[in-house]
């Protein structure tokens, strides 16, 4: 942590956003997320960790880049919480490794195979990486009302994004292995932070899931084909993030008790 409370990494203070917040990857892809918001502001840009607030149908909203991979996803999570964000959805894409999840569906992940080297740091490997339901639920019924075509399920997380299909490797064979004993076991999706993510929050005891757009058939060794889906996900989200701060307010209101009449 920094002067008067300012988060090292992400360059935020308490004060600086709302609770609820977005987190895609890549930093250029959180204003084009802002631009779905009614009112929008830029905060701070450093490394990289790119924040704006704003407003979305009456809720103060947040969205964050976290960069690629668990590591620089952790550390974003981290310092979030560190100032007082308790919901997140990891707005990503991702590759597919069964048939029927297409390129520019959305997958909405329950839990991930954790095969980062992050979360291993804070648990082992036996403790489950998994979504938060209340985020999980309200991910599905918002694509469902958007009229997206989604898949609920199992993910995978990984490190190295080259290892998939590269022939030249040393463990190109095991890999191959890996990659087929995941489709048998019905893992939609890998991608690159959800493992870090899911720990860290159920540690943190906050809230966090996530949709993903497929851009790649991993199946295929085609780990990107084309970036679709994208803006769907970042829809989803959003309206996913609303319900969720309506409920929390009916909620809050309905345990602060009423003043007497006099």
């Amino acid at each position: 942590m920094s002067e008067k409370g300012r988060q090292y990494h992400i360059a935020l203070s308490a004060g600086d956003v709302s609770p609820y917040v977005l987190l895609p990857g890549d930093p250029a892809r959180v204003p084009m997320i802002a631009k779905l918001w009614d009112k929008r502001e830029h905060v701070v840009t450093n490394r990289e960790y790119c924040t704006w607030r704003g407003v979305v149908g009456g809720m103060p909203i947040t969205c964050t880049s976290t960069g690629i991979g668990s590591p620089s996803a952790a550390i974003a999570i981290e310092e979030l919480v560190k100032i007082g964000c308790h919901t997140f959805i990891r707005v990503g894409t991702c590759g597919s490794l069964q048939t029927f999840v297409n390129v520019g569906d959305l997958v909405i992940s329950t839990a991930t195979v954790r095969e980062d080297g992050t979360s291993v740091q804070y648990v082992p490997l036996s403790y489950p990486a998994v979504a938060n339901l209340d985020v999980t639920l309200a991910l599905r019924d918002a694509a469902a009302r958007c009229g997206l075509r989604a898949h609920t399920g199992i993910g995978q997380t990984k490190d190295a994004f080259y290892t998939e299909g590269a022939e030249d490797l040393p463990m190109a064979e095991a890999q191959k292995e890996r990659w087929a004993c995941w489709k048998r076991a019905n893992v939609l999706s890998t991608s690159m932070e959800a493992a870090a993510l899911f720990v860290i929050g159920s540690i943190r005891r906050v809230r966090v899931g996530e949709v993903l757009a497929v851009i790649g058939l991993t199946y295929r060794d085609e780990p990107i084909t084309k970036k679709v889906g994208v803006e769907a996900a970042a829809r989803c989200g959003i309206e996913a993030m609303k319900y969720l701060y309506a409920r929390d307010q009916i909620a809050h209101r309905s345990i602060v008790p009423r003043r007497k009449r006099r």
